[in-house]
Formats: structure tokens, C-alpha cells, sequence
């Protein structure tokens, strides 16, 4: 089979590679048919992810069809049309127990970074009964592949873990799938004010569309002065860090209220200083997460029942023998004007 394969940061190709074999009673073998590329696989592409190793085939989000199960999945069979979840759950762990899927003890967060991946023909997903989800008959596979990954990360790490509620003041600092995904999912309570800060004009007019009550180019350096202003001088109630840089995680220091909530979503590679000596009497809440997928049943049925339409943040379409050129489109989103590639195999 045709695989994406991370060598090392900085390297990718496009190799064959044998189709994978159900290995424990519980996986499932998957027949991609949809896939995309993550930021956080451009992370592991830099070299922020240690975990993954070279030699692995990337991805972590697609739909598909059940090829083949192991003797102990019982809630799928062959021929079966499945999301993807990015987090990998066995429901039966401490962390599981408690909803935390993505500290699973024999799971989490390990498709495309310390097992194979979905940017493939083919992938095996252990746990299958609670990392699959039914894919109801007509659904459009294109808005499911949003479910997967952005759509949960960008409610669960930032506007859950946000505290957005209604007539609260929200900014959302990088304008990309996530940040974008933060938005279109913050709407659900109605905050008074959705402020989206960004470095690219094209990205803050695809906010505008999507909702933002109003756009900061931070450009001039000045981002957390205009909110700041914008606010009257107090700040916002959530500040939701949506890019996984030193300098967008401090303006979201430097523009939190008091009482207010820093929801970081971003990937970190590099350490961001945090500024005790101002925020140390300010009541501030800092969060961070990795999605745990909690909230995709609830949100497949925002989608089915077009309450949301993640589809709107795709942009390019790719077949899987021009992932080479997807990454490449999807690295260069400052001059391609890409948001989500999807990529059919």
C-alpha cells in the first residue's frame, strides 16, 4: 500500500509499505477513503514531537470502511463505514474511567506518532469498539473528517476548558483550522463578543464569515494593546491559544481579564515564559489538554442536524498520491490560503 513516511524532521516520502494485520483480538483493520493533515503533524515535521520516530507513517484523523476485525470487536463488522478518532481509548483504564481517553494506559494519542498512522491506504486501530465511530448512511465523509480531530480539540481544549458562556468575552488567538474550529464551536454559548487574532488578513476574513465578532491583525505587534482598547482596558474572559508559540501564548497573558481563563490548545516545542510577577494576583485559570474525544457523539449529531458545518473549513482536495503536494499546500497556508486539505485514498 501507497503510506506517507515521517524521516526524520524535515523528511516525508511516499513509499509502499505492506498492508497492516490485525495484531490483537480488539483491532480492526480500516480502508482509508478520506484523510487530512494536521498542525500537529507539521510539529512532528519539525521535530517538536520526540515520541514519533522516523519510519512512521503519519496521520491520525480519516473515515473508512471495516476491511477486518479481531475476534473481540463486537460493535463492528466488515464492510462498516467508521470515523476515525484521533485518540486511541481501551475504556477500561483508571484514565479512561475518568474520561481522560487520551491518557489511555495502552492508548491515547499514539495514531501517527508511536504507531502507523491514517495518511495510508490502510490502518489498524486497537480498541476498536471505543475508537470508531458508526458513520450513519449519506453522511457527507468530507464534514466527518473535521470530526476526527479539529472540531473536538478546538471545543474540548478551548472552549470547554475555556469556560465560555453566555455574554462572556472570547478571544481566539491564531485564526487556523483549530482557532477557526474554537469559533464555529464557542457559538454554542453565545458569548457577547468573539474577538480572532491573526498575523494572515485572509484568515481573519474567513473568521469574519465564520462568526468573529471582530478581527485583529497582530501584525504590527500591537494585538494585545487593540484588545485591550476594544475591551475598555479589562481584557477578555477567555483567552484561547490556538498556534503553539512562545509569543501567542504571551498575548494571551497579556490580554486575559481578571477572573479570566487562558485555554492553551496550541503544540509546544520550545518553552513560553509565564508571567508570574504580573498575573500572581489576578485570578487567573490556565488550562491544557489533549483532546480526549469526549464530546464527538455530541458533536457528530451538531453535524448531522446541520447545526455546524465543519466542512466549510476545507479548501483543497488531494488524492493520496499527492500528499507530497497536500503538506506542501498545507505548509504554505500564508500564500495557498489553505485551511484543511482533504485527502482521498
Amino acid at each position: 500500500m501507497k503510506a506517507l513516511v515521517y524521516q526524520g524532521p524535515g523528511k516525508k516520502v511516499l513509499e509502499d509499505r505492506p498492508v497492516p494485520k490485525v495484531k490483537s483480538p480488539t483491532d480492526a483493520l480500516v480502508k482509508i477513503r478520506k484523510t487530512t493533515i494536521c498542525g500537529t503533524d507539521l510539529h512532528i515535521l519539525k521535530g517538536d514531537v520526540p515520541t514519533c520516530t522516523p519510519g512512521r507513517i503519519l496521520g491520525h484523523e480519516g473515515v473508512g470502511i471495516i476491511e477486518k476485525t479481531g475476534s473481540g470487536v463486537s460493535m463492528f463488522h466488515e464492510g462498516d463505514h467508521v470515523l476515525i478518532s484521533c485518540i486511541t481509548a481501551c475504556g477500561k483504564c483508571e484514565y479512561c474511567r475518568r474520561r481522560m481517553y487520551s491518557h489511555c494506559t495502552t492508548g491515547g494519542w499514539i495514531l501517527g506518532n508511536e504507531i502507523d498512522g491514517a495518511q495510508a491506504e490502510y490502518v489498524r486501530i486497537p480498541h476498536a469498539d471505543t475508537s470508531l465511530y458508526p458513520i450513519p448512511e449519506g453522511a457527507d465523509e468530507d464534514a466527518l473528517v473535521m470530526l476526527s480531530d479539529i472540531l473536538p480539540t478546538g471545543f474540548e481544549c478551548g472552549v470547554l476548558n475555556g469556560k465560555v458562556e453566555p455574554g462572556s468575552t472570547v478571544a481566539i488567538v491564531g485564526a487556523g483550522p483549530i482557532g477557526l474550529a474554537a469559533l464555529l464551536t464557542a457559538q454554542f454559548y453565545s458569548p457577547a463578543e468573539i474577538i480572532m487574532i491573526d498575523l494572515d488578513e485572509n484568515r481573519l476574513q474567513v473568521a469574519a464569515r465564520f462568526g468573529a465578532t471582530a478581527t485583529v491583525n497582530g501584525g504590527d505587534g500591537k494585538a494585545a494593546e487593540t484588545v485591550m482598547k476594544m475591551t475598555g482596558g479589562r481584557g477578555v474572559d477567555t483567552a484561547i491559544e490556538a498556534v503553539g508559540v512562545p509569543a501567542t501564548f504571551i498575548t494571551c497573558e497579556n490580554i486575559v481579564a481578571p477572573g479570566g481563563t487562558i485555554a492553551n490548545v496550541g503544540v509546544h516545542g520550545v518553552k513560553v515564559e509565564l508571567h508570574l510577577e504580573r498575573l500572581w494576583s489576578r485570578n487567573i485559570t490556565i488550562t491544557t489538554r489533549l483532546v480526549d474525544t469526549v464530546t464527538t457523539p455530541m458533536l457528530l449529531k451538531t453535524v448531522q442536524s446541520r447545526r455546524i458545518d465543519p466542512k466549510r473549513l476545507i479548501t483543497h482536495h488531494f488524492k493520496l498520491d499527492q500528499i507530497l503536494d497536500a503538506y506542501d499546500t498545507f505548509g504554505r497556508a500564508a500564500t495557498t490560503q489553505a485551511l484543511k486539505v482533504v485527502i482521498d485514498a
